[in-house]
């Protein structure tokens, strides 16, 4: 199977069932058997899950992509016990990161629900404009592709797992910001946001908010 084939979703549903680590390995640039180069796609997805993995406190580490050859086996051998050495070094999904597993489900469950909406942006703001390794690392790592990810991305996966939050039972200000470690006033601008799209309620009666 190509490494294009390897969709974003894909990749946070392996930690979102309990994965410790993820690797991708595909063919070397430049080699790419169906001459898609599907491997830069997959360049691409990992990159992009490495900064959604970091916001929400895992360590970026536990994803990784090789380029490994069909005739490279000692490679791969190498490869994948560096990496599982590398995961014993991180420990165990979350506890190792210090969060607890209820938060950690609900952060990659908040931003799997976005997936489709993350394809997009990266489509249409984070296309990366020449397909070289080095291109796809500059793009990934610069300060206006972290605005960008902050802006577009960062904040709706906050929506996200407000809304997470809210669909088990009405929350306060006070009670979503103890929850997520928001101060009140960024608590208040995310429900804000969700309330101008018609996502949550205010509960007068309860002095609470509420799925609309």
């Amino acid at each position: 199977m190509c490494t294009g084939r390897i969709d974003l979703a894909f990749i946070l549903r392996a930690f979102l069932k309990g994965a410790d680590g993820v690797i991708v390995g595909g063919c070397w640039p430049g080699e790419c058997h169906y001459v898609t180069e599907g491997n830069y796609d997959a360049l691409g997805n990992v990159h992009l899950a490495k900064r959604i993995l970091a916001h929400i406190g895992v360590d970026p580490g536990r994803l990784r992509i090789e380029w490994i050859s069909a005739s490279e086996g000692n490679r791969f051998a190498e490869v994948m016990t560096g990496f599982v050495e590398r995961l014993k070094e991180l420990g165990p999904l979350g506890r190792a990161e210090g969060l607890d597993e209820e938060s950690l489900e609900r952060k990659l469950e908040a931003v799997s629900r976005l997936v489709p909406y993350i394809k997009l942006v990266e489509r249409e703001r984070l296309r990366v404009p020449k397909r070289t390794e080095k291109a796809y690392g500059r793009h990934y790592e610069s300060e206006e592709t972290g605005i960008l990810f902050d802006r577009l991305i960062a904040d709706r996966m906050t929506v996200s797992e407000i809304l997470l939050l809210l669909k088990k039972r009405p929350l306060a200000t006070g009670e979503i910001s103890g929850i997520l470690d928001l101060s009140p006033s960024e608590v208040a601008r995310h429900i804000n946001r969700a309330s101008r799209q018609g996502l949550v309620r205010f509960d007068v009666g309860r002095n609470c908010y509420t799925l609309a």
